[in-house]
């Protein structure tokens, strides 16, 4: 490793990581667990087209504070 290199990584998850992506430009949010919010639940898209993907990972929830948005729900898709 360089010297510029940090010794240690710190584990993030995707709603820990968008958080402090979202904290950089001014936005308050909490992430929270995986599958704890009602948004989680059911399907995330619609099955009656065919272009839709079938393949839906739940990547977690953040709570958005100050903000008329209430919560954002990451989801990777293919």
């Amino acid at each position: 490793m360089h010297d510029t290199e940090p010794d240690t990584f710190v584990y993030q998850t995707w709603p820990e990581k968008f958080s402090d992506m979202l904290k950089d430009i001014g936005v308050e949010s909490q992430p929270k667990e995986i599958g704890t919010d009602d948004v989680e639940q059911g399907d995330y898209y619609s099955r009656f087209f065919a272009h839709t993907p079938r393949m839906i990972t739940n990547k977690g929830c953040l709570d958005v504070k100050n903000s008329n948005i209430d919560v954002i729900h990451i989801i990777q898709k293919g």
